[in-house]
C-alpha cells in the first residue's frame, strides 16, 4: 500500500501543477473507459445489451449531465436505440438468461438519464418506456426479477435495487401521471428490514427520491429511516473505507459505489462528509490502468465483462455524484 500512496502522491503534484486534481484525473479515464466500450458492443455483436448500452450508457448521460465532455459518437447509437422502446423486445440477445423486465428497468433509466441530461431532447419515447414499465410492477409495489439472489449484484440489481431504479424512471418520466405506482413502490421499499448494505442503501436513496407517505407509526417516519440507514452505513464501512454487500463484508467497489451514491444527498454533516471522503478514495485507489474497475461478482473474485462494465458505470456515477467532497 505504500508503493500505491507513494504513486498517488507523485500524480497528484504532477496534476496539481497543470491545474487538475488526481480525481479530475480518476473521473476523465472512467468516462474515456466507457465512451470506447459503449459503441464497441452494438457494433461487434449487433445488438445492444443491459450493461454497455444500459448501465454503462446511462453513467455517460450522467457525465454530459455533469458537465463533462463526451464525445457524442459513443453515444449516438445507443440513443438512436433508447428511443425506439418497442424494439427492446427483439434485441438480439434473447438468451436463457435474458431478463426482459430487468432489461426495460436498465434501458427506461438510460433513456430516463439521456433525457435528463439533454443527450435527448424527445420526451414521447420516455413515456411508451415509462407506460411499458409501469406494467411490470407487481401488487405488492416491487419489482420482481427472474431468478433473483440477495443480494444483488451491478448488472443484475436485485428487487430493491430494481425497484428504486423503476421508481425513479417514473418519476423522470411524468411523477404525476405514474403518482400511483411511485407510491406503491415507495411504500414497498420503506417498509422492507435493512438487513445489508444495500438495503441501507437503497432505503437512502428512496428517501431522498421521494416525499414520504404519511407513516402508520413514528418508526417508519423519514428521520427514523433515515437514522437507520445511516447507522448501518456507518457500520459496514470498512477501515480502508469501502463497503461490502453486507456490514462484515469484504468491500468491493460496487457496493462502494452504491453507498456513496446514497450518502451524496443523506446531508451534509461532518460525519457523512467523512464517509464519503474514505469512500471516494477506496474506489480511486482501485482504479484499473484503462480507466475501469474490478467486476464485483455473486460471489466475489468472478469474471465477468457485463458485472465489470456495470461497476464501472456506477463507480462513475458516484464519483460524479460526490464531486468536490472529501477530495
Amino acid at each position: 500500500m505504500l508503493h500505491r500512496a507513494l504513486v498517488w502522491s507523485i500524480l497528484g503534484t504532477v496534476a496539481a501543477v497543470g491545474g487538475e486534481s488526481v480525481d479530475d484525473a480518476v473521473e476523465a479515464r472512467a468516462v474515456g473507459f466507457l465512451a470506447r466500450e459503449v459503441p464497441r458492443w452494438s457494433r461487434e455483436n449487433h445488438c445492444f445489451s443491459c450493461h454497455h448500452n444500459g448501465d454503462a450508457a446511462r453513467a455517460l448521460f450522467r457525465a454530459i449531465g455533469s458537465g463533462v465532455v463526451v464525445d457524442r459518437a459513443a453515444i449516438a447509437a445507443t440513443t438512436r436505440w433508447l428511443n425506439q422502446p418497442n424494439r427492446w423486445e427483439r434485441n438480439g440477445g434473447e438468451g436463457p438468461f435474458s431478463d426482459r423486465r430487468l432489461a426495460r428497468i436498465q434501458f427506461t433509466a438510460a433513456l430516463a438519464e439521456a433525457w435528463k441530461s439533454g443527450a435527448s431532447v424527445d420526451s414521447s419515447p420516455l413515456l411508451e418506456a415509462a407506460a411499458r414499465l409501469a406494467r411490470d410492477q407487481h401488487d405488492d409495489g416491487s419489482w420482481p426479477l427472474e431468478g433473483e439472489n440477495e443480494p444483488g449484484s451491478p448488472a443484475t440489481y436485485g428487487r430493491p435495487l430494481a425497484t428504486f431504479m423503476a421508481l425513479r424512471s417514473l418519476q423522470l418520466a411524468d411523477a404525476e401521471r405514474f403518482q400511483k405506482a411511485i407510491e406503491r413502490a415507495d411504500r414497498w421499499l420503506r417498509s422492507r428490514p435493512v438487513r445489508s448494505v444495500l438495503d441501507a442503501s437503497v432505503l437512502l436513496l428512496t428517501l431522498n427520491a421521494t416525499a414520504a407517505t404519511p407513516p402508520p407509526d413514528a418508526e417508519s417516519s423519514p428521520p427514523q429511516l433515515l437514522q437507520l440507514g445511516l447507522d448501518r452505513l456507518r457500520e459496514g464501512q470498512s477501515d480502508d473505507g469501502g463497503w461490502g454487500p453486507y456490514v462484515a463484508s469484504v468491500p468491493e467497489p460496487f457496493d462502494t459505489a452504491l453507498a456513496l451514491i446514497a450518502l451524496s444527498n443523506a446531508g451534509d454533516s461532518p460525519e457523512i462528509g467523512s464517509m464519503i471522503a474514505r469512500g471516494r478514495r477506496f474506489l480511486v485507489d482501485r482504479q484499473l490502468p484503462d480507466g475501469s474497475w474490478p467486476e464485483t461478482t455473486r460471489p466475489a473474485g468472478g469474471l465477468s465483462e457485463a458485472q465489470r462494465l456495470s461497476t464501472s458505470a456506477w463507480v462513475t456515477i458516484a464519483l460524479l455524484a460526490t464531486r468536490g467532497r472529501g477530495r
